[in-house]
């Protein structure tokens, strides 16, 4: 499936870097904090960054593996190196959310409930601490 991927073009070898996926855990884990401290202040903006740790995380892992995303779609490239990696419940959330954030963040306003703002926190949660359980 790697394989695949870099024949695609959505990722690229790249020297492994212990480093970078480090940095990429913590942007998350930075990220993530910010969601849960925004998040009774705008649910669009906790909902995105929500998101933006996730993308992180997964960035993490595709470090750890050795790659890089591509510069052309590199968050469809990210969900299809999650589709590798994680379960399918997780990457039909992380793919749902990046459809809703793209409409959040470039089409209209508001578009963002409480309640999902507060599932995507959740769910981050939970995606971060698996690919940290990958990475190791």
């Amino acid at each position: 499936m790697l394989r695949k991927l870099e024949a695609e073009g959505y990722i690229m070898k790249l020297s492994s870097s212990p480093q970078q996926a480090e940095d990429s855990i913590k942007l998350a884990e930075r990220d993530l904090e910010v969601a849960k401290t925004i998040l009774d202040k705008n649910y669009d903006w906790a909902f995105n960054i929500a998101y933006n740790s996730i993308l992180q995380s997964i960035r993490a892992l595709i470090f750890k593996k050795g790659y890089r995303t591509s510069s052309r779609n590199s968050h469809v490239a990210t969900l299809k190196f999650a589709e590798i990696f994680l379960d399918e419940y997780d990457v039909l959330y992380f793919d749902r959310m990046r459809r809703k954030r793209h409409r959040a963040v470039y089409d209209t306003a508001g578009t963002i409930s409480k309640n999902e703002a507060e599932n995507a926190i959740a769910r981050a949660e939970t995606i971060i601490e698996k690919v940290k359980n990958l990475i190791e």
